[in-house]
Order: structure tokens, then C-alpha cells, then sequence
């Protein structure tokens, strides 16, 4: 079978090999030279993952995937040849792949039909993908609680991305997504290779997380106490980030969805708790005013607090910028107006603000396309533009020469599909909430459809460098920590294999190593839904047609 995401060179025969329960790992010399002692830590963190996942409580062994009754595994009392340590080695930079620049995720794996394994790597990410790789290499056997082995000997690996931000986008305000849920994630998100999680920290309905400066916004804004981000809880999951290979950076949406900062500071907000439908896109309204002076220094003080922590784990930092209500501003006091020509220059003026503070923290700015398209917003040309509304936005950024990142809503929003989460109004006949009662975006995204999305089919060649990657999103409208895992997974997985791979067939191989990235998950204790039904699995090319 596949590892997945699929590596872009995977030669192996057939033979049959040992994984010993004591394997060693070996660093060369100019891997104890070129790194320093965090960086070693790391690797030996992700070698006892590897282990752990073999030997411990996961161990995977592939009855699905196989015929009944067949005798599939290697017989336990003929001779074994074992691999009995992986060596680790720097690669040489003037021999990295000339296909793509993203050689510091690239990784080589070799092993001989006589046990000897040796990893070549790029940098410290490369090991944790080299060995998640390797780690779906290796089956359990049913004759015996120790013994791994693999039936590809030997084994040729050569693998990179394709894309060099591959992430998650996780809405955590409208519904309590825990601490421990997104430890979760993470773990799952770097099996599959994915490098970035985007997490939408606050939003109209909820302010969850803790700002030590001002420690009102998450008292009076959460829902709850119990559901408050500390500060500790986000370094947990930011150290878990690194731990993983994954980069947790963070959103702070503005000047639009804010209207949980008004249950502290409501002197910020206009249009709080007037009639959603006229003043916001769904419940609660409310906007930061755009010509108060008392919102720069609430800014100030709210990102200079928050952006010195998030420093520490990413260079990334999300402004936000999408779904601005017109009418709201017309209860402003400080502005009276949704005249767009009006609105334009004080929103550019917020922009500026904000933008210059995220810099001034050594960081880059990423905003929504609305601030380019809707808003004809002026940015510093390293700031990445994220698209949302359509396949077609992308082009239209780069033909501005912005970086920026795909995920259309119509391709990869998993949270739409579901059916909406509103009412009809008893007293207004009128209503547009019927039967069947869709969403704003329907239909559900299924994992096919997600791995099969090519952001850049319609990207002149010479502007493909500026799409730097994509994030999957998921909405938290109709998602809490109970059913997230079923919400991402194996979707996320589909999305991970596009970004790494470049592109996404589909195919009976495709499923069948989705399905088995799907088992392994659900063995590290994620509740992953189905990618085929077993009948398939069992029998190849039943499914087809």
C-alpha cells in the first residue's frame, strides 16, 4: 500500500522486512554540527513518536485492506532480516530538487533488502515527514504484540511539496473548540503533512481568548469562564505546533466581526445588538467604529500584548477584513455614513494602523480578499492575500503580485453542505428560511471533491510562484469539540494530499491509501469518518465503474 500524502517518487519491491522493537537512531556528523541542541531535541522527540505509534498503542494491522481469510503477512518462523537502526544524514544543498525552491520540507528515504535504512534530510521538518512517512511503512502482525514489518523491501523514496503553506483553517470562537481538541488536530494535521494551522480566534459570538492586558475581553466576551484560552493553553498548543511541524498562527478578524468586544467595551462597537439581518451577515451585529479615538490605542494595546507571544511559534499574523456591513456605520457617531467613498479612506486609515503594528513585531500581515476587491485597499507588497469567494479570485490577486492562498469556498469550506442554522421567523411570512432549509453554500464537500480542487488552472505560469499555498476551512457555525473530528477528517487528509502532491487524482490507489491514513488516525484517537466501505477494500476494483 501508499503512504499518504502520496510521495512524489515511490519505488519498492516486494520483500519482506523487520522493524526491531530496540531500533536505534543514528545521527551523522554534519547533522550534530549543523543543528543546534533545540533542534536535536526535536528530531528525538519525533523518533519516540515513531516508535510509540509502532509499537505502542497503535499498531495497524491491515485486515480491511485484504480479502477474507487471506493470508497476508509474512510467516513468524522463517528467518528475519530486522532494520535495526535509521541513520539520519544532511542532504547536500547543491543536489536538492530543482522542481520546486521548498527543499528545506524535502526528504529521501533508502532501505536495502539486507535492513539498512538510511533518511536524508533537509531540516528538522523534513525528519517529522520522513518519519511519518516511514511510520505507514509498518504493519502490526496478528501472531505477536511486538512484531513490525514491512513488505516493500527495498524501498526508494524521494519526496518535497509542492506548496509551501499547507493548512487548516480552525473557527475556535462561535462553538467551545478546546485546548486538548486542537492538540488533537495538530497531531493528525502533521501525519498528513499539513504545516499551518490558521486558527480564528474570536469572532461576533464569542471572545475566548485571554488577553492579559485586557483581561475583560475574554471575562465579559467568552461565553463561559471554563471556555477561555488562557495564555498557557495557547503556548501548549503552540509548542505542540513546533513538536509537530506545524505552525499555529492566529487571527484577530477587524474591523467586521467584533461585536464580542462590545460586552466589555461597548464604546468601541457601533450597531451591537441592533437587527443582524440589516447590519451583519449572521448574529450578533456588530463593528469597530472607524473613526473613534479610542479604537488606535485599543488596537495598540490589544496587538501589542497578543503578536510578542504569537512571535514565538510564527511570522504569520491574520487581520482579518472580510463581510464589512455598510448600514452599520451609518449608527456610528463617528462617521454617519455607509457611503462607500466615505467609508474607504477610514477603513485605509484602520488598515494602515493595524498593518504597521503587525510589522513592527518583525511579522507578515494576511487579510482577506475582500479589503482588495471590495474595499481597493492598499497593502505593503509582502503582505499575503487569503481568497475565499470564488476559484476565480486567485487570479485576480496575483495579477495584482500579491502572494496569497486559495481555499474557494465552493472547493474547500467544510462546514457548508450542512443545512443552515437558522429559523424561519414565525411572523413574517416571508421568510427565506424553507425546506429543504440549505446553507449559503451548498453541497457538502465531500473528500473526492476536496482532493480533486486545481486552484491553478486558471493561474498564468509565470504568476504560479505568488500562490503560495491554501488552508481548508472549517466554520464553526454547526461545530464543537464533539463532532469536530469527524467535521475535518479524512476531508483535511484529501486537502493535505493536494497540497503536498500538487495536484489530486482520483483513484482506487488514492482511497485505498485515504483509507488507510484514515485507520491509522483513528488509532491515535482521532474519530475520523469513513473514506470506503470495507467491501472495497477488501475486494479491489470492486468499487469502479
Amino acid at each position: 500500500m501508499t503512504p499518504w500524502p502520496i510521495p512524489h517518487l515511490f519505488e519498492h519491491g516486494s520483500a519482506p522486512l523487520w522493524l526491531a522493537q530496540n531500533v536505534l537512531l543514528v545521527y551523522s556528523d554534519d547533522i550534530q554540527n549543523k543543528h543546534d541542541a533545540a533542534a536535536l531535541s526535536l528530531l528525538d522527540k519525533a523518533f519516540e513518536r515513531f516508535k510509540s505509534r509502532l509499537f505502542d498503542k497503535e499498531r495497524f494491522i491491515p485486515y480491511k485492506f485484504h480479502p477474507r481469510k487471506a493470508q497476508f503477512e509474512p510467516a513468524l518462523d522463517e528467518p528475519k532480516t530486522y532494520i535495526r537502526r535509521i541513520r539520519f544524514k544532511q542532504s547536500d544543498p547543491s543536489q536538492s530538487h530543482k522542481r520546486t525552491t521548498f527543499s528545506e520540507e524535502s526528504y529521501a528515504v533508502d532501505i536495502s533488502l539486507g535492513g539498512t535504512a538510511i533518511v536524508t534530510i533537509a531540516s528538522p521538518s523534513s525528519v517529522i515527514h520522513a518519519l511519518n512517512t516511514l511510520t505507514q511503512l509498518f504493519y502490526g502482525h496478528s501472531g505477536s504484540e511486538t512484531e513490525m514489518y514491512t513488505l516493500f523491501a527495498p524501498i526508494k523514496i524521494r519526496d518535497q511539496p509542492a506548496f509551501a503553506h499547507r493548512g487548516l483553517n480552525l473557527d475556535i470562537s462561535r462553538n467551545q473548540i478546546s485546548p486538548p481538541d486542537v492538540l488533537r488536530t495538530i497531531e493528525a494535521m502533521g501525519f498528513n503533512k499539513l504545516n499551518k494551522l490558521h486558527l480564528h480566534a474570536s469572532d461576533s459570538q464569542s471572545w475566548p481568548l485571554e488577553i492579559p492586558s485586557l483581561p475583560e475581553l475574554a471575562d465579559e466576551g467568552a461565553y463561559c469562564q471554563k471556555q477561555i484560552w488562557s495564555v498557557q493553553d495557547l503556548e501548549k498548543v503552540q509548542k505542540c505546533g513546533c513538536e509537530h511541524g506545524v505552525e499555529v498562527y492566529l487571527e484577530i478578524d477587524m474591523p467586521g466581526h467584533t461585536a464580542s468586544i462590545a460586552h466589555s467595551h461597548p464604546e468601541l462597537v457601533t450597531a451591537f445588538k441592533k437587527s443582524w439581518p440589516k447590519y451583519a451577515l449572521e448574529p450578533p451585529a456588530g463593528q469597530l467604529k472607524l473613526n473613534s479615538p479610542d479604537v488606535p490605542p485599543f488596537i495598540e494595546k490589544l496587538l501589542k500584548d497578543l503578536l510578542p507571544r504569537c512571535s514565538l511559534s510564527s511570522k504569520y499574523f491574520h487581520i482579518g477584513g472580510d463581510e464589512i456591513n455598510t448600514e452599520a456605520y451609518k449608527l456610528d457617531e463617528t462617521v454617519k455614513s455607509s457611503d462607500r467613498n466615505v467609508l474607504q479612506p477610514l477603513l485605509q486609515k484602520f488598515i494602515n494602523h493595524v498593518v504597521l503594528i503587525v510589522q513592527s513585531h518583525g511579522m507578515t500581515p494576511i487579510a482577506w480578499e475582500d479589503m482588495l476587491f471590495e474595499w481597493d485597499i492598499d497593502f505593503p507588497p509582502q503582505t499575503i492575500i487569503q481568497t475565499w469567494h470564488s476559484k476565480g479570485a486567485l487570479a485576480k490577486v496575483v495579477e495584482q503580485g500579491y502572494q496569497t492562498l486559495f481555499g474557494a469556498a465552493q472547493e474547500w469550506y467544510l462546514d457548508t453542505g450542512l443545512g443552515t442554522f437558522l429559523d424561519p421567523d414565525p411572523s413574517n411570512p416571508n421568510s427565506p428560511v424553507k425546506r429543504p432549509y440549505p446553507d449559503w453554500c451548498p453541497p457538502y464537500k465531500n473528500w473526492r471533491q476536496i482532493l480533486s480542487y486545481d486552484p491553478l488552472a486558471e493561474i498564468p505560469e509565470d504568476r504560479r510562484h505568488l500562490v503560495i499555498g491554501g488552508e481548508v476551512h472549517l466554520w464553526g457555525e454547526l461545530t464543537d469539540g464533539i463532532n469536530l473530528d469527524n467535521m475535518l477528517w479524512p476531508r483535511v487528509s484529501a486537502a493535505a494530499g493536494m497540497m503536498w502532491q500538487g495536484n489530486g487524482k482520483v483513484c482506487e490507489e488514492s482511497t485505498r491509501a485515504m483509507a488507510e491514513m484514515r485507520e491509522r488516525l483513528v488509532r491515535m484517537g482521532v474519530m475520523a469518518g469513513m473514506v470506503q466501505m470495507e467491501y472495497g477494500l477488501r475486494n479491489r476494483s470492486s468499487c469502479i465503474m
